[in-house]
Order: structure tokens, then sequence, then C-alpha cells
């Protein structure tokens, strides 16, 4: 019988935003097999768990470090993960990548992360410019009670920033599923945050992930996405905001240049079997 293969993989999580990582330098999957392998392994209790899969690889750039590759716990791949961005930073870096600032080629274009010797120390990630603003997102259908207003904006991957007056009493699941879905933001869709402004420099902030189909624990370029779209509407007067989500705090700089900064933590090693 023929052995199967033994994968090894390191689970790491950025503010609860938790992920399956992989060094497909040395594996050299191709996207087909990544696609298959993320449901698999991402799925909760039948698997690792994770909200979804990072593989780094071989730079496409000559002046990159490496490639970061991301699918989703459904499979699709996603253009950027920006608390997943910051894990594979940290991950490069304990395969033998010197500290310090790292740049890498991603699907939304390149990236800089400053990743310090510290393990327990923030890395900072600093973004591609925002784009498709519109401050006055309509939907197909109504919007659902308690939200104020929609906006738009792609920070890496869509986004949708609700505000509202408290995200507490936001059934994040109900209404994030049903915007998601909106005909106005076919094909792509969008991930869907709500937002309450706390101050004028702090949110909170809660996100329906697509490609999860569920709300998690934080959401890097969803805090990016808040942040920025209360900047621009006169909400946050603070050249940093300190964002707020279920699994802790990150910090997102909406002015040049823009960043997201908060934990990036190595949770455990394993194999698994494909």
């Amino acid at each position: 019988m023929q052995r199967r293969l033994v994968v090894e993989f390191t689970k790491m999580n950025g503010a609860g935003n938790d992920f399956i990582v992989i060094d497909n330098r040395f594996y050299h999957f191709s996207a087909d097999t990544l696609v298959a392998m993320a449901p698999r392994i991402c799925v909760r209790r039948h698997g690792i768990g994770a909200d979804g899969l990072l593989a780094m690889e071989d730079p496409a750039s000559p002046d990159a470090a490496f490639r970061m590759l991301y699918y989703n716990a459904d499979g699709t791949e996603g253009t950027m993960c920006g608390n997943g961005a910051r894990c594979l930073a940290r991950f490069a870096v304990s395969t033998g990548m010197p500290p310090g600032t790292l740049k890498f080629d991603t699907a939304s274009g390149p990236c800089t992360a400053v990743v310090p010797a510290d393990q327990s120390g923030v890395v900072r990630l600093h973004t591609s410019a925002p784009d498709h603003w519109r401050s006055r997102q309509r939907l197909a259908q109504a919007v659902p009670g308690g939200i104020h207003s929609v906006h738009f904006l792609w920070t890496g991957t869509e986004h949708v920033v609700c505000f509202v007056d408290d995200v507490s009493q936001v059934p994040v699941m109900a209404w994030g599923r049903r915007i998601r879905c909106d005909k106005a933001l076919a094909p792509l869709g969008a991930n869907i945050n709500f937002v309450q402004v706390d101050s004028p420099s702090h949110l909170t902030a809660r996100t329906f992930e697509k490609g999860v189909e569920a709300e998690t624990l934080a959401c890097g370029t969803g805090a990016m996405a808040s942040a920025l779209a209360a900047r621009y509407l006169g909400y946050l007067t603070a050249d940093i905001a300190e964002v707020a989500m279920p699994g802790g705090t990150l910090r997102a700089g909406v002015s040049e240049p823009l960043f997201l900064e908060g934990p990036a933590a190595t949770v455990y090693r394993g194999t698994f079997e494909l």
C-alpha cells in the first residue's frame, strides 16, 4: 500500500483570526491541490480548523523575500488577508529569514511587513492604497433596521462597512449573510463589517467574512476598511485608530503610509496526511 504524504504545518493566529501555514517552497503543491486541501483541513472539528490556509512560496519578483498564497476555508482564493499576511511574515522569520523589513508578493500586489526579533512583538503590515470607495453603497434589498449607513471600499479585497450604534446587538450571521449575498455586490460579494464609533480614535467592529461564510474573531483588511471609512466620513480624526474586534485589538494607520498592526502568534506545529 502506498504511503500517504505527511505534511508539516504551523497553526497561527492574528487576534484570533486563525490560519494553517505550510511552506510550499518545499512541497510545491499546485493551486488545484491547495484549493482542494483548504476545506478539508480548515473545517472545524473534523479537520485542524482555521479561517484559511496560507502557503509560502518562492517570490515572483526579484526584490521580494517570498510569495503569499491565501485560500479561504471554503477553498476560494483570497487576494489579500491582512492578519494572514502578518502571520506569514512572522512564519518567514521562523524559517530563517532575518527579522526587520520583509517585502513579499501577494495576489493584490506587493506588501511590506516589519517583523521584530521578539516573538511576542506586534507585526506591522504596510498595505496598498484603498480603491473603489463608494460613500453610499446601494443594495438591491432593504437595509436591515439599525444600520445607519452602508459604504464600500477595497483594501486588498472587497469590503462593505455598515455603521451601527451597538455592534453587540447586531445579528452578524443573519445580517452578514444577507448583505454578503446582495445582488448589488455580485459577482465577487464582499466581507461585511459592522462598526461602532467609540471615539475619534477608537472603533469596535465585527466582520462576516466571505469564504469563511461566518463571523471571524478578527479581520485585518476589515479593520483597515472600517477605519478608512470612518476617517473619510469624519468620524475618526486620529491618524492611528484602534479597532477592537472579538479576538483582540488591531491598530490601523489611516494616513500615509497606511499600516495594519497587531499580534501574530504561533499556536502549535504538527503534521497531517494528504
